[in-house]
């Protein structure tokens, strides 16, 4: 069983400024407006959208509801917004960076499933179960990521 860390990104141009998309995506309780698992986010009390503040997600597929804490690792208006689950377990970023036309942003989804993760996954559920969870998970990254996209592209550009 190959537990490579796995990473994949996609990209999408925005009608909008680095820093009016970032405002968008940095509003972690914003994320039920586009995640297609994730339902809902929420901030610890009293934080925001800087590094090293927590916040809680509630993720709902047909087969389960769960929550992840996660930790934001990176917090650069107009640049980069970014967050491990877990933390350390599977890290997701927003890039940002302006069209070349200055019109628009070139919004970059980037997921990374980290190898001792996975290796953690074989330990606690056998090798079996854990191919079929690092499979689905990698597939919801790959199907989701895109459609994650369009819909924030949609959402920042409805104003």
């Amino acid at each position: 069983m190959d537990l490579s860390t796995r990473t994949h990104s996609e990209s999408i141009v925005v009608d909008a400024s680095p820093e009016q998309v970032y405002a968008v995506v940095s509003d972690v309780t914003r994320t039920g407006e586009w995640s297609p698992i994730c339902e809902a986010c929420w901030w610890d009390e009293g934080a925001g959208p800087v590094e090293g503040a927590f916040f809680t997600g509630r993720n709902v597929t047909p087969e389960r509801t769960w929550e992840t804490r996660s930790q934001v690792t990176a917090a650069q208006p107009g640049r980069r917004f970014a967050w491990s689950v877990g933390p350390g377990r599977v890290e997701w970023a927003y890039e940002l960076a302006p069209t070349d036309d200055g019109v628009g942003t070139t919004l970059t989804e980037t997921w990374e499933f980290h190898a001792a993760t996975q290796a953690m996954l074989v330990e606690r559920d056998g090798e079996e179960v854990a191919a079929g969870l690092i499979e689905q998970r990698t597939r919801w990254a790959h199907e989701g990521i895109p459609v994650t996209l369009a819909a924030i592209k949609s959402v920042v550009e409805a104003g």
